[in-house]
């Protein structure tokens, strides 16, 4: 497993692994318009703005195939997805684990807002809840989602 920065020619391979990842896992937990929401959300102008600015980073298998994605801005986390197919694996171990050190090398406490897929992997890391939101998506259906922030031992 090998994380690297993203760089312009890795848009493609980063919108495919949030796009799908969003469109086969989320609507387990989210009605349709949700969805749409999250697909818009994380739009191609959205992904390589970041990706200009140096904050998205790739995570590679064995055959050097990205396989997740995560995004850091300052000290938040944002934009972590793994292809469902290499989910269970590590791979999303692995990227929270680099992005929390990378925030911890300038910041004291790590930020997320927390999907309803992920809220349960981040209360075990230790994240608490800090806001809760809620808001309108596509086709009168709502998102709600919790601001969740971890302290960062030093």
């Amino acid at each position: 497993m090998d994380i690297r920065q993203a760089k312009a020619s890795d848009l493609d391979a980063v919108k495919e692994i949030t796009h799908k990842t969003i469109a086969e896992i989320y609507p387990h937990y989210y009605p349709a318009g949700t969805v749409t929401f999250f697909i818009r959300h994380h739009s191609v102008e959205s992904i390589s703005s970041d990706i200009s600015e140096g904050c998205v980073h790739l995570i590679y298998d064995d055959e050097q195939k990205a396989v997740g994605t995560v995004t850091i801005k300052k000290n938040e986390i944002c934009r972590w997805f793994v292809l469902p197919k290499y989910q269970g694996r590590g791979y999303g171990r692995k990227l929270i684990d680099f992005a929390e050190n990378e925030i911890g090398k300038s910041y004291d406490e790590i930020k997320v807002d927390a999907s309803l897929s992920a809220k349960k992997i981040y209360l075990e890391r230790g994240y608490k809840e800090a806001e809760y939101h809620c808001e309108d998506t596509y086709f009168g259906d709502h998102l709600c989602y919790d601001v969740m922030k971890k302290k960062i031992e030093k």
